[in-house]
């Protein structure tokens, strides 16, 4: 019941019987029910006279409480005085028990306290063990291979001795190996996967050397433009008063752009984790088996290295299969510097070098296999530029590339065969849209861009008047722009060679030799031997090789602005334009004197002569008058030839044909010949003399030209005056009259002419006239042919 229950139901009672209620209340008291605040409050609260009456009740029983007391004490007194009495006597025995027990539990506990002592003592020894095994198994778990490979020597060299008998200790001694093997383990599988790594990123690694190479060259080269620009501006204000401060601003200025365009530098390690090769070493160092480690490292950096090595097939295909190459290796030596400056031991220069001179050899091997498989230039020249940056990039972590270098120059003549391979399909086609006649120009704007492209000069041209022409034909000045843009990519290549200027000068010299020598001589040389080039296309290609040979000396003068070394230098190689366009005019006049005689042979195969005709026609042949229009026609062409030229060739011209005439009239086919086809015959001889004393040609003396027709002339003139006696009383005389007739030719001549049959005799009449004269001539054929055996016994 709650307190306040408590206070009604008391103060209830009281109002009905308050003596019952008050031993109520002293029952409570006695009780010792807690709390009694409630009760006593009951009391004081329901009645105002109330407690005097508790306190009466309370102190009735008090005292009888009291008595009780005093009766209890009565009756166990005489108990507590024996008691006593009996304690009294105890007392001295009781002082040696408690002597002894204290004894006894003194040597007891010296006891334990030893024990403890001991004890202690002995965990002392046994818990940094204890803690230094669970740090090490905390660091395997944690995979700190190196610093529990330190714990378990501190372990074995420290803390094992001191535990040594203890089967705890013996159970972690037998376990430590294990754990190294573990570690081993564990550390090659990282060192396996950290070589597939580099493997796989070797590319990626040698692509970012490379470009950051590329850039740092790049960036050399602007910086130094830059500044010369700086320098170059500052000298244009100084007239200006300009203050000093302003340049200072400038330079700032352009370096604070060169700084917010430059990019972030990455590095190798930014690239690749290279811990697990410096814990491998550490872990391999703190085993004891560092040389094994070295040597697997290097083992599998080899096999890496001659995978590396090996290109693909068809890398020569695309620069970006070269590119590839040169990646995967620039990255594995990369590897290899950095692994040689930031280990000990692990790699050695010694190593290094020998690992770079293998791969040289190979690299140089594959280069100039693969780059001779290039039939582009452009191809070529970015397998150059590839190079040289290849080169730079491991040049700048200190490996020796002199011999990549001396590579590049029998690239370089690669180079050059693919350019002088695709110049002179330039040149076949520039040559085939030719016209071979001269340039026609209508104005002055015309005239300009003529002499633009091409360095002519020629006064008297000038002089004229509109519209003129060049004596060139368009191919000239075409192929001279042409040899200028070889010269360009020539130099090209010999971009960051690294060589002087004299060296690229003469290298440009000699390619551009080689270009007119070889591949435009050869183009030359085939197009004049076309069978459709006539002989006024020769004549045209004459006049342009002339004006191409004068152009060569503004071709030197071209590579010598390119170059600035003088041709005035001991050893600077000539352009040999001269013998090149010499030789190809020699080719083209030797081609017009074959031409020119096919023509005059085509002529005369047209020759249709009856050669058993009593009198002649009374004039000449007409394939023969044809011949002469022709020949006249074509010496007119002739007149813009050097003048040795057009006089060989018309020369050469009489020549044939007074051979091609003679071999006529000697045919062996030819059985019969009568006087009258003689006279016709005679005619035609005539009208060639005339042609020749006409001088279709200017510059001959006298009669030069009219000699090639002599012989001819006097075995006519020998047959038409019958002027035998003279003949052979002068033969053999430098005076004769008939020296140029050879006796066998006379005699082949005079058998045709001779009686064979009756039908076609031209000497029937002399034998009805004159027997006497049929002798002569039999006599005449034998003293000629006495002649033929005395120069037959002679020879």
């Amino acid at each position: 019941m709650s307190a306040a229950g408590k206070s009604g139901a008391y103060g209830a009672m009281l109002e009905e019987d308050p003596d019952q209620t008050y031993e109520n209340v002293l029952a409570e008291i006695q009780s010792f029910e807690l709390p009694i605040e409630a009760t006593l409050r009951s009391v004081y609260d329901d009645q105002p006279n109330a407690h005097k009456k508790f306190m009466e009740k309370l102190d009735a029983c008090i005292r009888n409480h009291d008595k009780e007391i005093e009766k209890m004490c009565n009756f166990h007194h005489q108990g507590f005085v024996d008691a006593i009495t009996e304690l009294l006597k105890v007392r001295a025995d009781a002082e040696k028990l408690k002597v002894i027990v204290q004894t006894e539990d003194i040597i007891r506990c010296r006891i334990q306290q030893r024990n403890i002592t001991t004890v202690v003592e002995k965990l002392q020894l046994c818990l940094p063990v204890l803690e230094m095994y669970s740090k090490l198994k905390e660091q395997m778990s944690a995979k700190r291979y190196y610093s529990a490979l330190k714990t378990m020597e501190q372990l074995e060299n420290v803390y094992f001795p001191r535990v040594s008998q203890y089967r705890f200790c013996q159970l972690m001694v037998e376990n430590l190996p294990k754990l190294r093997e573990d570690i081993k383990e564990i550390s090659m599988s990282d060192l396996k996967d950290f070589l597939e790594s580099i493997r796989k990123h070797s590319d990626k690694i040698g692509e970012t050397a490379m470009k950051q190479a590329q850039q740092q060259k790049t960036f050399s080269v602007t910086l130094q433009i830059k500044q010369n620009n700086v320098k170059f501006g500052k000298n244009m204000y100084i007239n200006d008063r300009i203050p000093e401060e302003s340049s200072e601003i400038v330079l700032k200025h352009t370096f604070e752009e060169e700084e917010e365009n430059e990019e972030e530098v990455l590095t190798v390690q930014d690239l690749v984790d290279f811990s697990p090769v410096y814990r491998c070493l550490h872990i391999y160092s703190v085993l004891g088996d560092e040389e094994a480690f070295e040597n697997y490292y290097r083992k599998q950096r080899k096999k890496q290295a001659r995978l590396v090595l090996q290109p693909q097939s068809n890398m020569h295909e695309t620069v970006d299969g070269y590119r590839r190459y040169f990646t995967q290796i620039v990255g594995f030596f990369v590897v290899e510097d950095h692994i040689l400056h930031v280990t000990q031991g692990l790699v050695t220069r010694a190593y290094t070098d020998e690992l770079w001179n293998m791969a040289l050899s190979k690299i140089i091997a594959v280069l100039r296999a693969h780059s001779s498989y290039c039939t582009d230039p452009d191809l070529v020249l970015e397998l150059k530029n590839l190079i040289v940056i290849f080169a730079d990039t491991l040049q700048g972590y200190g490996f020796p590339v002199n011999r990549l270098f001396d590579l590049l120059f029998e690239i370089r003549d690669q180079y050059n065969e693919t350019l002088l391979k695709k110049w002179a399909g330039v040149f076949r086609d520039i040559f085939e849209e030719d016209n071979y006649s001269p340039i026609p120009i209508v104005n002055e704007e015309e005239y300009k861009i003529v002499i633009s492209k091409f360095p002519f000069q020629d006064p008297d041209l000038e002089k004229q008047s509109f519209p003129k022409k060049f004596p060139m034909s368009q191919s000239v000045p075409h192929i001279y722009i042409q040899v200028k843009e070889f010269i360009y990519a020539s130099l090209k290549f010999s971009e960051s060679l690294h060589r002087s200027s004299t060296e690229i000068d003469d290298m440009l010299r000699k390619s551009t030799n080689l270009l007119l020598t070889r591949t435009l001589c050869s183009c030359l040389l085939n197009l004049i031997r076309k069978p459709h080039i006539g002989l006024t296309e020769l004549v045209q290609i004459i006049i342009n090789t002339t004006h191409l040979e004068q152009a060569c000396k503004y071709l030197e003068d071209f590579i010598t602005n390119i170059t600035n070394i003088s041709q005035e230098t001991v050893h600077t190689t000539r352009l040999y334009g001269l013998s090149t366009f010499k030789d190809a005019r020699h080719a083209a006049e030797g081609e017009i004197y074959t031409k020119l005689n096919q023509k005059i042979d085509e002529f005369v195969q047209l020759a249709d002569y009856d050669w058993t005709m009593s009198e002649p026609d009374g004039r000449a042949s007409g394939y023969l008058m044809d011949l002469i229009n022709f020949l006249r026609s074509i010496f007119q062409v002739f007149t813009h030839l050097p003048g040795k030229v057009a006089q060989t060739a018309c020369m050469s011209a009489c020549q044939h044909l007074s051979t091609s005439l003679m071999q006529m009239l000697l045919d062996s086919e030819l059985k019969q010949i009568s006087m009258g086809a003689v006279q016709q015959f005679n005619l035609d001889v005539i009208q060639c003399e005339l042609f020749a004393s006409s001088e279709p040609v200017p510059g001959f003396q006298g009669d030069t030209l009219q000699l090639a027709f002599i012989d001819l002339r006097q075995l006519l003139d020998l047959f038409m005056v019958w002027d035998w006696s003279t003949y052979l009383a002068d033969y053999g005389q430098p005076a004769s009259k008939y020296l140029r007739v050879n006796p066998n030719t006379a005699l082949t001549l005079l058998e045709k002419m001779k009686d064979t049959s009756k039908k076609n005799n031209i000497f029937a009449q002399f034998r009805k006239n004159d027997r006497d004269k049929q002798k002569l001539i039999e006599t005449v054929v034998k003293q000629l042919r006495s002649l033929v055996n005395g120069m037959s016994q002679h020879t």
